[in-house]
């Protein structure tokens, strides 16, 4: 198991990354920034821009890790996906906000969960 906080959540942002890829999603940015506020990872389809959120429990004590995208965090990723898409050029482009989580499997390992569309404007 990790033992730094920090480490586990880059790892687990690699882990979300390489999924998204190995899903045809190319990745755009990672910790996008725009102030205080950060998107994990910005991804994109044929299509569609991507903004996804990820969250990782290492036990199930709290309930399902997405739950901890409470109202003000999704807000911040609005704001900043705002900024984003305002910053670059994507007409012709669908935008949508997804999480991604990891938790706890009995007997070791971690599933994940890929929330499309977890939350709108």
């Amino acid at each position: 198991m990790i033992d730094d906080r920090h480490q586990f959540g880059a790892e687990i942002d690699d882990l979300a990354a390489k999924y998204l890829e190995h899903n045809g999603y190319e990745i755009l940015e990672r910790n996008y920034r725009a102030g205080h506020k950060e998107i994990d990872i910005i991804a994109r389809t044929e299509t569609t821009v991507v903004f996804v959120e990820v969250k990782a429990s290492r036990k199930l004590t709290y309930g399902h890790p997405s739950l901890r995208v409470t109202k003000k965090k999704r807000l911040n990723i609005i704001m900043a996906a705002r900024q984003y898409i305002a910053e670059n050029m994507f007409e012709g482009y669908d935008f949508r906000l997804d999480v991604i989580s990891f938790y706890p499997q009995k007997g070791g390992g971690y599933t994940l969960d890929h929330i499309i569309g977890a939350f709108m404007e």
